[in-house]
C-alpha cells in the first residue's frame, strides 16, 4: 500500500493531502491571495507530525495555473523527495481535473486570464487525447473530439460565454487528492522519477520568457 504526500498550489487554492492505497488519510485546502509558500511547510508539519519517512513517493500538481504556485509546489516535493531518498511525480493540473468527470471523455479546462483558456481532453483512464491547448475559448471548442463528453472545470465562469451541449461536471477547488491518485498509478507502472527530473507544466511560457525570446530591434 503505497504512502504518497501530493501538494498542488497552482491557483489562490493550494491543497495537500497523504494518500495510503485509495484511501485519503488527511487533507487541507488552504486559501490565500498572497502566495502558499510561507504556510505550506507548517502546514505539512501539522498534517503529519510524525514525519515524512514513511511516504513511498512525493507528488506535485504541476500546472498549469500559477507560474509562481507551480514553482512552489514543484519545489516543495523536489525537495522532500530528494532529502528522503524518494521517487517523486509531477502531474498535470487538467488531468486532475479531468479526473473528477465521469464521462469516457473528459475535457478538462482552466481560466488561464487574458481572455483564454488551458484545455485538455483526458479519457476516463487519464489518458491524454491530442494536445494540452491554450488559447482562446472557442478557439479550443473547435477542436474538441466528437462523441459523448463533459466538460470538467473548478470555475464554471470559464465557459458562461458559450452556449454548450455537454453537461460540465464542476470539480472541488483542491486537486490533491486527484494529484495523489493518478501519482499511485504512475508510481505502480514504474513511471515515478528521480526529484531532479520534475518541471512544469506551463503549457504556455511566461511573460520574463517572452520577452527574453522577443526579437530586440537595434536602429
Amino acid at each position: 500500500m503505497a504512502r504518497i504526500l501530493a501538494i498542488d498550489t497552482a491557483t489562490e487554492y493550494a491543497s495537500v493531502c497523504l494518500l495510503g492505497g485509495d484511501a485519503i488519510f488527511s487533507e487541507t485546502i488552504l486559501y490565500s491571495e498572497d502566495g502558499h509558500a510561507h504556510k505550506l511547510f507548517g502546514l505539512i508539519g501539522e498534517m503529519a507530525p510524525s514525519g515524512l519517512s514513511g511516504m513511498d513517493c512525493f507528488a506535485a500538481g504541476a500546472g498549469p495555473g500559477s507560474f509562481t504556485g507551480v514553482r512552489v509546489a514543484l519545489s516543495a516535493v523536489k525537495g522532500l523527495a530528494e532529502a528522503l531518498g524518494r521517487p517523486a511525480v509531477a502531474v498535470s493540473n487538467l488531468a486532475a481535473i479531468a479526473a473528477y468527470g465521469t464521462a469516457s471523455l473528459r475535457a478538462a479546462v482552466i481560466d488561464a486570464r487574458r481572455g483564454e483558456v488551458y484545455g485538455g481532453v483526458y479519457t476516463a483512464g487519464g489518458t491524454l487525447v491530442g494536445a494540452e491547448f491554450v488559447g482562446p475559448l472557442t478557439a479550443w471548442l473547435a477542436t474538441l473530439p466528437g462523441g459523448d463528453f463533459e466538460f470538467v472545470t473548478q470555475d464554471p465562469g470559464v465557459l458562461a460565454s458559450v452556449r454548450l451541449a455537454a453537461p460540465v461536471v464542476i470539480a472541488p477547488r483542491g486537486l490533491a487528492p486527484a494529484v495523489a491518485r493518478i501519482a499511485a498509478r504512475q508510481l505502480a507502472a514504474g513511471l515515478a522519477v528521480d526529484p531532479s527530473l520534475l518541471d512544469a507544466n506551463y503549457v504556455r511560457r511566461s511573460d520574463a520568457e517572452l520577452k527574453w525570446r522577443e526579437p530586440i530591434s537595434i536602429e
